[in-house]
């Protein structure tokens, strides 16, 4: 007879143990034998939970927080077997593998004399072997429902194994029809388990019943279901829906901890399964943005594909917005909480939930689903979902690894101990202990590959670049914290992909978490392959079109020089190094980190300390100073010290800031066999020291780097303050030494000479310390005297500007050392001048030099000082005179005289300014600056080209200086200061422009950085020159002659003529217009007089001026009603140019300047359509043109017709004022036949200029001409107004006219006829209202009919009848005298109603 047996075999021994109800007399038969279809682990649980008679150990053995022992029967995942049959052996005690088993037995000593049912099938739940891990349905409510009728069962131990052997068999060959896991109600098993009731049933009744449970569990779980479900489907989903929502709202708000929300989602879990685990379904799906509901209908009976389609047809795709993609504060926590949400979960449910082969199993496949949706809110939100619970899933799988570590000491621990002291109870309960982890660790292993082939590897390469970054970021992380598993090339592969995304966010993620990686030394060495694969993409990137990637590119790159040694080579090294210079500072920071640890690699910390302390120094930075202006002289970028000393200032603050290693290098005495500095990194060093000074004092990034703070913090100040004080302390006292042993060094004096301006001037009085500003002064007298270059000078100027502050008590003692040196500067000239001006014949050279050199220190200390009261004006404008009148004076000695008469005028007009001034001072500062402007003038046509520019220079900031400006803020007392520039001034400085500025760029011969200097100077004179047009200071027109070369120069000086352009349209914009108008002009009469009389319209330089027309139109952008009044101005004039000098007596020959139409069309896109009527009218009663013409030499003028004909986009773009919305919302809608009725009005109004077929229209039909002229117009045909758009309607046969096309001379006859009848009928119905200066305008108001569809800009008319829609119309005046004051009448606001104008 087969009886049920448990088997263990621990690894010292094999002990059995074979009990069957059978066996064991009195024993009742265990109510666990009824056939319901039971997954053997799940009878394993259930049967932990009736190992005590008592209610007490039974509920302790179901929590949570039980034993290990109890653990371990919950999370193994084994199979029972059928035992083989064998005779009863006899009683002995089982070896005890828990305490909490031995506290229980040593309780119930009355159970140790028999064997339950429950330990005999927790045994075989352990031991047998499991095929499958999928979960299985328990249907424990046919169970309940046969225990409750029939009562106690009793089987003997051959129907036990039979019944048994069915299950088995039947679970492994039943086909699953949906793979979804299944429910065990055990809690209704183990009530039933605690009443016995008596259940007694045949062998043939419970084969039926195994029978109808194995082939029908669905249909029985559905029935079993519908019984339980007493509220209808409806309630159940709106409860389901609120549950849901309630969850939603709780991460949202997060209104309570997350664990805490966890935690009773938990407990509702534990208490139902299905509705727990719906409630979590349903919030991701809430999450995704869908109002969809998961039921448990459709739990149960639709698959995963099947209710994915379901919630898609629920979903709101129109509006594209769900939570994840939502701004503001609430969504951005939102994600955050959704994120910590799914943590927690894992982590809350890693010791028991997660193992039940329900819950994650669901979730998984339900994610893995949405992520495939075609909805971009299910894939996005499923995808950071997946690889949250993912990233979690990884920190469970580091915590059993911990734990197995341990099990394995604590295992190890116990086998090495000797025989006798050995425990194999404890051995053999780690060892269960350690399988036990094992196969939680496979599972784990086993959900995280599902999780990583079902979602990572399809949206690594989404579409949507979010998604992507998303899935990079996390890979990162799982291959940072769990490398063992991650960190090999399988993974690593895909970042290493993505690091070619096109999208920016996306290779930011793989850099970021490639950063990770190489953070750790260890970590690096394992990826030497990778590394070496993807290394020349990464050195790449550092020249990302991103500047974020570029710095993230240059802090990987910094990672890997740090803990991968000789990977990085010198010509990969070199891509990097430029980038310190970069304009944007956070690159140049990141490459300047890259290049200290470059630097550092080379540095021996140690040994230089022991090198410093036996030489006697105080620093211990030099050789780390040398390596650094090595790397500087190297990058041959000598003039951008200040871009270098920012970019390392981050990270190499504390050298720099060594100003004391910095000096003793520059002031140390070198021995016979010691190496010191080069000239070349002596001066490269006091740079540097400069620079960093700079950078310590003041803070800023040099010009061109923008920083991203704007206020420093008080911590900043005050570190600002120390390096002040740090730095004066130590440089007062070393500075005249520095300018001592390099004073006849005019480079490093000039640098050298900026160091006081960063000094603390207060230390020279509290530290007693004014000797050294004795000696200061003296160097400085020193240099001044022996030094004539202008730099020198000036940085000698700049340092008395520095020490004579008004806040310090030094300043008399540094205004008495100037002073000295003026007066000794002064008679020097004083007498040179005097001997110079008197000399007959040749003059003296040394004469000359003495002047020359004493002007030019005099001329560097007037910058900044006033000088004033040393009267020089005079003798410098006696020299002027002298050397403009004869050449006998050198140019430099005239521009030094030119800058010293300018300064005078200047400091003049400060005191002025600043003080009351009397009558006298005005006449004499006047007379002053008249004569400067007379001296520079003359200038302008001086031999001398640098004696020409800088005239040119000075005229330029005196006339802005002498502008009308200068009365404003009741200043008006300087009025008779005020100068403005005549015609010939401007024609002279115009001039100067055409024949300095656009010049051709072979001039300037081979040497680039000649050519970048001289752009640079030219550059300057332009925009010196575009100051005096935007200020209103010379005639806008003048700007014709530069608006000419815009396109031509565009690379030079297209953003300057770019922005005089844009200031000056601020000024006038009628006039700003008319000037672009004449310098199309004046480059169309410039290629008349190259070609002859006939213009080729297919030539180079016709097609270069329709260009700059064409960007001329550009500019007056997309407001249409704007630019409005300068845009018809523009084409007036241009029509008028057009026909210039145009006879229409002379029939043979259009006018010589119709081609200019064609580059006039270019601006027609810029009239509003009403304009683009009133144009037209008007040229046709001005300019009629010939009923026979040659029809090639007209096409200008039919190409310009067409582009006033032709439709544009300006009735879009030109509904601006909401007055129009307005008045077109209140406007009836127009019929279809009055439409067709305005069609014909408007073509027989404006005609078309005969063509022929062959030229225009290729093989198509010739088009009868329907011509309007004002030729044939009788006179009372312009003094009156034409019928309204109304009475146009009501005309009967204009249809019909254009439909026969009759001829143009009946058209007219009959519109003369019926023009006349109208104006006699409206004469009679209005009284006169026209004003004297009206007569001779037309006002022809019609309405359209597609003003409806296409949006025109309505004007209102000042006559009785209210049209919605304006349009302007031109007379044709037989005089030129009518025309002056026509344009002034077409923009009249009275008429156009438009407040524009």
């Amino acid at each position: 007879m087969p009886v049920l047996r448990s088997k263990k075999t621990p690894p010292s021994s094999e002990r059995g143990v074979s009990m069957s109800p059978a066996s064991v007399p009195g024993l009742p038969r265990s109510q666990y034998s009824s056939p319901t279809y039971f997954r053997r682990e799940e009878v394993a649980e259930l049967l932990v939970g009736q190992d005590s008679d008592s209610d007490d150990e039974t509920s302790e053995s179901e929590s949570d927080s039980g034993s290990d022992f109890e653990e371990t029967l919950k999370k193994g995942r084994k199979q029972m077997a059928p035992a083989p049959r064998s005779a009863p052996q006899p009683k002995r005690p089982r070896p005890v593998l828990v305490e909490k088993k031995v506290a229980a037995q040593k309780r119930n000593p009355a159970k140790q004399q028999k064997a339950s049912p429950v330990a005999e099938s927790v045994s075989l739940a352990k031991s047998a072997p499991q095929p499958s891990r999928r979960p299985r349905r328990v249907l424990a409510e046919s169970n309940q429902n046969l225990g409750k009728e029939a009562g106690t069962t009793w089987l003997d131990s051959d129907q036990e194994a039979s019944n048994l052997s069915v299950n088995t068999t039947r679970s492994k060959n039943t086909t699953q029809i949906s793979r979804r896991p299944r429910r065990v109600l055990a809690q209704s098993n183990q009530k039933a388990g605690k009443e016995n009731a008596p259940m007694h049933l045949d062998s043939d009744q419970e084969a039926s019943n195994l029978s109808v449970s194995t082939r029908q569990p669905k249909s029985v779980a559905q029935s079993s279901r519908k019984v339980r479900q007493t509220p209808s489907v409806k309630a159940a989903t709106t409860r389901q829906q609120s549950e849901a929502g309630n969850l939603f709202e709780a991460v949202k708000l997060a209104k309570s901890a997350m664990q805490t929300l966890v935690d009773e989602w938990l407990e509702a879990y534990k208490l139902d399964r299905e509705a727990g685990l719906l409630e979590l379904l349903n919030f991701f799906i809430h999450c995704c943005g869908c109002k969809g509901v998961v039921t448990s209908e459709m739990f149960r009976k639709l698959q995963n594909v099947e209710i994915i389609r379901k919630m898609t047809e629920e979903f709101d795709e129109d509006s594209g917005d769900y939570p994840l993609s939502m701004a503001g504060p609430v969504w951005k926590k939102f994600r955050l909480n959704f994120c910590e949400f799914i943590a927690v979960l894992v982590r809350q449910c890693q010791y028991n939930v997660i193992y039940d082969e329900y819950m994650v199993d669901t979730l998984i496949s339900l994610l893995t689903g949405l992520s495939d949706s075609q909805v971009r809110a299910f894939r996005h939100t499923s995808t950071l979902a997946a690889m949250k619970l993912m990233t979690a899933l990884v920190d469970v799988a580091l915590n059993l690894n911990v734990h197995q570590e341990n099990i394995q000491r604590q295992y190890d621990t116990e086998r090495n101990k000797a025989a006798g002291k050995r425990a194999n109870d404890r051995l053999e309960m780690l060892m269960q202990k350690r399988k036990e982890l094992q196969q939680n660790q496979e599972e784990i292993e086993n959900m995280m590959n599902a999780i990583f082939k079902g979602v990572f590897v399809h949206r690594y390469r989404d579409l949507i670049a979010e998604i992507r970054a998303l899935c990079m970021e996390e890979i990162g992380v799982w291959m940072k914290r769990y490398s063992d598993s991650f960190l090999n090339d399988s993974y690593l592969k895909y970042v290493g992909w993505m690091l070619h995304d096109k999208q920016r966010e996306v290779r930011l993620k793989c850099l970021k978490s490639l950063q990770h990686l190489y953070e750790s030394k260890e970590i690096t060495q394992k990826l030497e392959l990778f590394t070496n694969r993807f290394k020349d993409r990464m050195v790449s990137m550092v020249l990302d079109v991103d500047y974020d990637v570029a710095v993230e590119a240059v802090s990987l790159l910094t990672l890997i020089l740090q803990n991968a040694e000789d990977v990085l080579s010198n010509e990969e090294c070199e891509c990097v190094y430029p980038l310190v210079y970069a304009s944007h500072r956070p690159t140049a920071t990141a490459a300047g980190h890259f290049v200290h640890v470059k630097l550092r690699r080379h540095y021996d910390a140690e040994h230089e300390e022991a090198m410093a302390k036996e030489r006697g120094k105080r620093s211990v930075n030099g050789e780390f100073i040398k390596l650094l202006l090595t790397f500087f002289l190297e990058s041959e970028l000598h003039e951008h010290c200040a871009y270098l000393v920012d970019s390392l200032w981050d990270h190499a603050g504390s050298v720099l800031k060594d100003w004391e290693g910095m000096t003793e290098l520059l002031l140390e005495e070198i021995g016979e066999e010691e190496e010191g500095l080069s000239d070349q990194e002596e001066s490269a060093l006091i740079e540097l020291m400069v620079c960093s000074m700079r950078q310590a004092v003041e803070g800023h990034p040099p010009i061109g780097r923008v920083s991203g703070k704007k206020l420093l913090t008080v911590k900043e100040k005050k570190q600002q303050m120390d390096d002040r004080v740090k730095l004066s302390e130590h440089l007062i006292v070393i500075i005249p030494q520095l300018l001592a042993k390099y004073s006849a060094d005019a480079e490093k004096v000039a640098n050298l000479l900026l160091i006081p301006g960063f000094f603390d001037l207060d230390i020279y009085c509290s530290r007693r310390l004014e000797k050294y500003l004795d000696l200061l002064l003296k160097q400085i007298r020193d240099i001044v005297e022996k030094h004539t270059e202008m730099d020198v000078l000036e940085a000698c100027s700049r340092a008395y500007y520095t020490l004579c502050n008004e806040d310090y008590t030094i300043r008399n003692r540094v205004d008495i050392a100037r002073s000295q040196i003026v007066d000794t500067l002064v008679e020097i000239f004083t007498q040179s001048v005097e001997e110079l001006l008197h000399e007959v014949g040749e003059t003296d050279e040394d004469n000359l030099y003495t002047v020359a050199t004493s002007l030019k220190r005099i001329t560097a200390l007037y910058n900044a000082h006033d000088l004033t009261r040393w009267e020089l004006f005079d003798n410098c404008c006696r020299v002027l005179e002298r050397g403009i009148d004869t050449g006998e004076i050198p140019e430099q000695i005239i521009i030094q005289a030119l800058l010293c008469a300018h300064f005078h005028i200047l400091w003049r007009l400060a005191i002025i300014s600043e003080y009351p001034a009397t009558k006298e001072q005005l006449i004499r500062l006047r007379k002053q600056r008249n004569v400067v402007f007379t001296v520079c003038q003359q200038g302008l046509c001086n031999v001398s080209t640098r004696v020409r520019e800088q005239s040119f220079i000075l005229l330029c900031d005196l006339l802005v200086i002498f502008s009308s400006q200068m009365t404003q803020d009741g200043r008006e007392e300087l009025q008779p200061l005020v100068f403005t520039a005549d015609l010939p001034l401007v024609s002279e400085l115009l001039s100067f422009v055409m024949d300095h500025v656009f010049v051709e760029p072979e001039e300037d011969g081979d040497d680039e950085s000649l050519k970048i200097e001289m752009l640079h100077k030219r550059r300057n004179f332009l925009a010196g020159f575009c100051k005096l047009i935007i200020y209103n200071m010379v005639d806008l027109r003048t700007a014709a002659d530069i608006f000419k070369h815009y396109m031509k120069y565009y690379g030079d000086y297209g953003d300057i003529i770019k922005e005089m352009l844009a200031k000056a349209r601020l000024v006038d914009k009628v006039e700003c217009a008319k000037t672009l108008l004449l310098s199309l002009q004046q480059l169309f009469n410039e290629l008349l007089q190259d070609q002859g009389s006939v213009i080729d319209r297919s030539s180079v330089g016709f097609g270069a001026i329709k260009d700059l027309g064409r960007r001329f139109a550009l500019t007056f952008g997309m407001d249409l009603i704007k630019n409005r009044q300068s845009v018809v101005s523009l084409h007036l004039d241009g029509i008028k140019f057009a026909f210039q000098l145009y006879q229409p007596s002379i029939l043979d020959s259009p006018p010589l300047n119709l081609p200019f139409l064609d580059v006039l069309s270019e601006f027609s896109s810029k009239l509003l359509r009403q304009d683009k009527k009133a144009v037209l009218t008007y040229l046709d009663k001005t300019y009629p043109a010939p009923l026979s013409l040659i029809v090639q030499a007209w096409l200008p003028l039919a190409s310009y017709r067409r582009s006033l004909l032709a439709r544009g986009d300006d009735d879009t773009m030109s509904m601006i004022s909401g007055r129009t919305a307005s008045v077109r919302s209140r406007r009836a809608p127009t019929t279809s036949a009055k439409r067709r009725k305005l069609e014909v009005s408007d073509l027989s109004s404006d005609g078309v200029w005969p063509q022929s077929a062959s030229s225009l229209q290729p093989g198509g039909k010739l088009r009868t001409p329907m011509l309007t002229s004002t030729i044939l117009r009788p006179p009372q045909w312009d003094t009156g107004s034409l019928q309204s758009s109304d009475d146009q309607d009501s005309e009967k046969g204009s249809e019909s006219e254009f439909t026969h096309s009759r001829s143009w001379l009946d058209s007219q006859s009959q519109n003369k006829r019926q023009n006349e009848k109208v104006q006699k009928s409206r004469l009679q119905k209005n009284r006169p209202r026209q004003r004297a200066n009206k007569q001779q305008l037309l006002s022809l108001m019609e309405e359209d009919g597609e003003d409806s569809e296409a949006g025109e800009i309505i004007s209102d008319a000042t006559s009785e009848r209210s049209d919605t829609n304006s349009e302007i119309s031109l007379p044709a005046p037989l005089s030129r005298q009518g025309r002056a004051g026509l344009l002034q009448d077409l923009f009249d606001s009275s008429i156009l109603d438009i407040d524009d104008f």
